[in-house]
């Protein structure tokens, strides 16, 4: 039995991994994990994480925080530079290269979006970071002196705002949607897909836009990090 965490900048989860599959999958948020130190680990346990200060809090837990330089996958990342690479991002690119047909694409849809390609033979041949719906709306409120924090909306916005809320709503949807197309089109430019992925905690809002992705569910990374990690 093994507990495998993917540790983001605002959510985590955790599940247990055993006999070929994964139970009791749980969301929280990253803040209260890191409050709660050791306490809830049960299992060996294998991670990925994008929080550096949780990193800190945890590492006396005896985790194996995966990343480029130490996973344990059938992806070869010699094509760009580990020291730099994110482990979420090494995590989307073993379940991609596992379970789907390349060359593919993983656009993961978070606190951040990223984009990860892997080639035919198996290589990561890099990908983009840009910020996601939540951050774009937060850069404005604490970059301007009047535009008020917006809430997030369940669907793609379809008329300009008349006013301020719904204009930054407008903004910010249909302005996000624009990065995830963009990057999209641009991978398939880039090289033949055969796989587009969805993940994420805002999959379901760019399968609006990206109807032939695939949104595989909240097991895709996980597994991702179980395979960097070399957990059969």
């Amino acid at each position: 039995m093994f507990q495998i965490l993917d540790i983001g900048n605002t959510h985590t989860r955790i599940a247990n991994w055993d006999n070929g599959k994964f139970s009791d999958i749980e969301v929280v948020d990253t803040a209260e994990l890191a409050a709660k130190g050791c306490d809830f680990l049960k299992y060996p346990a294998a991670a990925a994480c994008v929080c550096r200060e949780v990193r800190k809090q945890l590492d006396a837990c005896g985790i194996n925080f995966i990343s480029a330089l130490n996973q344990k996958s059938q992806v070869d990342f010699s094509l760009v530079d580990c020291s730099t690479l994110g482990a979420d991002r090494v995590a989307n690119a073993a379940a991609l290269a596992e379970f789907y047909e390349l060359p593919g694409a993983v656009i993961d849809c978070g606190t951040a979006i990223t984009l990860e390609l892997v080639d035919s033979d198996k290589r990561f041949v890099g990908g983009a970071i840009a910020p996601g719906r939540a951050l774009m709306r937060n850069g404005l409120a604490l970059g301007t002196s009047l535009l008020p924090k917006s809430g997030l909306l369940e669907n793609i916005p379809d008329a300009p705002g008349r006013n301020t809320l719904d204009a930054i709503g407008f903004g910010v949807g249909r302005g996000v949607v624009g990065v995830v197309r963009e990057l999209a089109m641009a991978a398939k430019e880039f090289m033949p897909l055969k796989t587009l992925i969805l993940t994420g905690g805002d999959a379901e809002y760019f399968r609006q836009c990206l109807p032939e992705a695939i949104v595989p569910g909240v097991e895709f990374t996980l597994h991702g990090v179980r395979l960097a990690a070399g957990i059969k």
